[in-house]
Formats: structure tokens, C-alpha cells, sequence
């Protein structure tokens, strides 16, 4: 055989109650509350914990470190980062990785590429945007990198 195979599949994963997920899909050693969703083509990895109510659209990659709070939306092709390349190159070695924490009640619009950041609760990202700093005060974002550009209306 002139090739390795690797097969998709979902393998020690910790479900809560009423998860829903469409497959294909590469979900492994990570935790999905309650009520959750995850669409077909989505790359969940170990270590990473997603909240209860949440919905991961199709096409997403959530990488090693990891945390979605409650209630948040992940649009369609959203990519989370944890190498920032500091070295030129992906990091040989796993220690160099950061962290990515969603607070709840997060939106990220499709196609967002989320870099190891903490993000609070009650935040719409725009679809297309780079999320690049902390985001510490609730409002949408949007742009590459991301900016504030108004308050949620309630």
C-alpha cells in the first residue's frame, strides 16, 4: 500500500443529552454538552470542551485548547488556531500552543479564523473576520484583524 489510511470517525467523545451530530465528521477525545449540534465535516479535537446549546456548522475546525461556553453559534468553514508559528514554522512541540476560551452567548460568522484568544460573553463576530487580541468588552466585531464596531441593541 503506497499510502497510510486514516479513518474519520467519532471515538471517545463525553456527550451530554440530546447532542445531534451529522456525519461525516472527525470528532475525538472532546467533550459536547447538552442540546448541541455539529454539522457534517467538522474537525473537533481532543481536549476541547464545547457548552451546552451550542450549534458548529458545517466545514469548522476546532483545534487542541479549546473552550466554547454555552449558547454559541459557530458558523459554516470557522477556523480556531493554536500554533501562532512563532518559530517560522508549526510548532514541533505542543507546549508552544495557546489557548482559545469562548465565554457564552458567542456568534462567529462564517469563515472567521479565531486565533488563541479570550473572547467574553455576548459577542457577535462578523463573518470573514480574523480575531487576533482578547475581545473583553461584549459588541460585534468584525474585520481583519477584528475591531469593535458597535454595541448589541437589546
Amino acid at each position: 500500500m503506497p499510502y497510510k489510511r486514516f479513518t474519520v470517525g467519532i471515538r471517545d467523545v463525553n456527550f451530554g443529552e440530546n447532542v445531534k451530530v451529522i456525519e461525516p465528521c472527525n470528532l475525538y477525545e472532546c467533550s459536547i454538552g447538552s442540546n448541541s449540534f455539529i454539522g457534517p465535516f467538522v474537525e473537533v479535537q481532543k481536549g476541547v470542551v464545547i457548552g451546552n446549546d451550542c450549534k458548529i456548522q458545517s466545514h469548522s475546525f476546532i483545534c487542541e485548547l479549546v473552550i466554547i461556553g454555552n449558547n454559541c453559534f459557530i458558523g459554516h468553514g470557522v477556523m480556531f488556531v493554536n500554533d501562532l508559528f512563532t518559530e517560522g514554522k508549526p510548532a514541533g512541540n505542543s507546549n508552544l500552543w495557546k489557548s482559545t476560551n469562548l465565554g457564552n452567548n458567542i456568534s462567529v460568522g462564517s469563515n472567521a479564523t479565531i486565533l488563541p484568544v479570550t473572547i467574553c460573553d455576548d459577542v457577535v463576530i462578523g463573518a470573514g473576520a480574523v480575531v487576533t487580541k482578547d475581545i473583553l468588552k461584549p459588541g460585534i466585531y468584525a474585520g481583519n484583524p477584528a475591531k469593535f464596531l458597535r454595541s448589541i441593541d437589546k
